[in-house]
């Protein structure tokens, strides 16, 4: 599978770790930086991985941060992006399969490279559900109230 990954300073480490991981299982990882630990600003790295999936350069995505909440939170505000921070394989694989979830965040602060190595494996080996009606359903929901919600003024259209 192609993925693009980033992370701030704080998540060099581990996105260094896992994006070698993942490179020696054979998949594509398109590296969006950060390329050290030298301090930088995390919505920088959330919206690059954002703005990669929107244009089609991947189907997924991997962010890391320390806690992973900043960038999950900055990668959410860009639409089509379906971000959610996972420290199990339940979460990684059970986001996609239900949420159809495209970007899997990781809180190098909070998680270790065992661990992360078996959470991005159930991440990318998981497929969503669409034969069952009630994941289809939830999931159009979920682009209704995005569609809702995104008109470029901040405020929300009209029903």
């Amino acid at each position: 599978m192609k993925l693009v990954i980033s992370s701030d300073h704080a998540g060099f480490p581990l996105k260094e770790e896992v994006r070698a991981y993942l490179a020696q299982a054979g998949h594509e990882v398109v590296d969006l930086g950060a390329y050290n630990t030298e301090p930088s600003d995390y919505p920088d790295y959330a919206e690059k991985v954002g703005l990669a999936l929107r244009r089609g350069d991947a189907p997924r995505g991997i962010l890391i941060c320390g806690s992973g909440v900043g960038v999950c939170v900055a990668a959410n505000k860009i639409p089509g992006i379906r971000a959610a921070i996972c420290h199990d394989t339940y979460s990684a694989h059970q986001g996609v399969e239900h949420d159809q979830m495209n970007v899997i965040v990781l809180g190098a602060r909070i998680i270790g490279s065992a661990l992360a190595f078996e959470v991005v494996n159930a991440f990318v080996g998981a497929h969503f559900i669409a034969t069952e009606e009630r994941y289809v359903r939830r999931f159009k929901k979920v682009l209704a109230i995005e569609a809702k919600y995104q008109c470029g003024d901040g405020e929300a259209k009209q029903a």
